[in-house]
């Protein structure tokens, strides 16, 4: 999905400075105490390094290393090693997670087509190749939220395990698990609300619906991921280090499933950009006109609360919004469906959702481009209300075509943009959305601050 990154805010530079401050003195308290268990260090150390070079891209073209992050929450709940305890203490645990992540990262660039492979969302292009890892903000962010969450874990497990709290518990009893499960959870929800904090810092989703999107993940690969970390360091007891590639290679074959998966959503954008630049091509839309008006929507969704798969079939609608008009025998001067009667304009959108449900993307987008020109407020045709996904491109679609019409008569873009306001304001409850009005005002707004 095309979402635009702004710069990080305050919140995004705090968590950083927190974890990067976190690291140096892990590594600082390693080098003067030295280090325990060498061996296990290695192998850890290496594991979250692996699991760093072989990420995936989730939906909201999110990246998540979930080999890395099990072995980093592993060691961090790691109690005795082949019935032997094990005292490296919470500093090591972050020193060792730290030590992987910068390793994980020298190996990105070695194997920069393994790693980062090319993504090419619908009207954008894909990412570079010889793109360093600490260059990409999203790397950053992860970093800091695995440092932070780790920590987390260590915090609480080490000191009670080191102290011989946890020694009441048996290893082979439920006590321990349950005590290992709670402390997992709670390093989840650490994790998801920090994410929540990043991504609202930089100027995506509001926190609600960003902590909403986090926590409904920790039921997919996040549950994965934390119940393969607990496995890990509950085996390693009994086992030893072989613990790790047995229990890892389930979730390794997970990574293979959502790899495919992420082929089928890049072969899903690559039809919805063909058909995005289909009317543009045949001269039925001014050249970028889908694309703006996607931009637009996806803001105005984001400033409405909407989550990441709300604002992804958001986009995918918004793109389409126009497919119907191929079926016009006249273009609509500029395009401009937006000045069209009513009934003409709910003609078009239906047009275009019989084309689209054709197409193979998630039927909701077919609705939504179905119901844009249905009447507001209130339902019009029996169908229920008008989904808030229709009321947003309809308001954005105006938007443009207002803009439009304004640069043909000589209009400077600032009065422009004023006069598209004033005019989707006298439609304001009637027309378009009020809600949705009001939000474009906002999201102007802050645009031109």
């Amino acid at each position: 999905m095309l979402l635009g990154r702004t710069p990080c805010g305050r919140t995004a530079r705090a968590v950083h400075a927190a974890a990067a401050a976190l690291l140096v003195l892990a590594l600082g308290a390693v080098a003067v105490r030295g280090i325990a268990e060498p061996g296990v260090v290695l192998a850890f150390t290496a594991l979250i390094a692996l699991g760093e070079c072989v990420r995936i891209t989730l939906p909201g073209d999110r990246e998540q290393a979930p080999i890395g992050a099990a072995g980093a929450l592993a060691y961090a709940l790691l109690g005795p090693l082949r019935g032997v305890p094990t005292a490296h203490g919470t500093l090591q645990v972050v020193a060792v997670t730290g030590a992987g992540l910068l390793l994980g990262w020298l190996g990105c660039l070695v194997l920069p087509r393994l790693v980062l492979p090319r993504r090419v969302p619908p009207g954008g292009p894909g990412r570079p190749y010889d793109r360093p890892p600490w260059a990409d903000p999203a790397r950053r962010d992860g970093a800091a939220r695995r440092l932070l969450a780790v920590g987390f874990a260590a915090a609480v497990f080490q000191p009670l395990y080191n102290g011989g709290t946890v020694d009441r518990f048996s290893p082979e009893g439920p006590a321990y698990g349950a005590f290992l499960t709670a402390v997992a959870a709670l390093a989840a929800l650490c994790d998801a609300t920090l994410a929540a904090l990043l991504r609202r810092s930089g100027g995506g989703l509001r926190f609600p619906a960003a902590l909403e999107d986090e926590l409904r993940s920790l039921f997919g690969i996040g549950s994965a991921i934390v119940a393969t970390g607990m496995l890990v360091s509950l085996a390693a007891g009994e086992v030893g280090l072989w613990a790790l590639p047995l229990f890892c290679t389930p979730l390794l074959l997970a990574q293979v499933s959502f790899r495919r998966a992420a082929a089928v959503r890049a072969t899903t954008g690559q039809t919805i950009a063909s058909l995005a630049r289909a009317t543009e091509v045949a001269g039925y839309t001014p050249h970028g006109h889908a694309r703006r008006v996607a931009d637009t929507a996806c803001a105005l969704g984001r400033e409405l609360g909407m989550g990441t798969r709300e604002l992804a079939l958001l986009e995918y609608a918004a793109l389409m919004h126009d497919v119907g008009q191929l079926s016009l025998v006249e273009p609509v001067p500029d395009g401009a469906t937006a000045l069209l009667p009513g009934a003409e304009q709910q003609r078009i959108a239906r047009l275009g959702s019989e084309v689209i449900s054709r197409t193979g993307v998630p039927r909701q987008v077919a609705e939504q481009v179905a119901r844009l020109a249905d009447p507001h407020p209130g339902p019009a045709t029996g169908e229920g209300p008008v989904p808030l996904a229709s009321r947003i491109i309809r308001v954005a679609n105006a938007h443009d075509d207002l803009l439009t019409a304004a640069r043909g008569r000589g209009v400077g873009e600032a009065v422009g943009r004023l006069e598209a306001l004033e005019a989707l304001r006298l439609g304001r409850g009637r027309v378009y959305d009020a809600r949705v009005v009001d939000a474009l005002a906002r999201v102007g707004g802050q645009a031109r601050r």
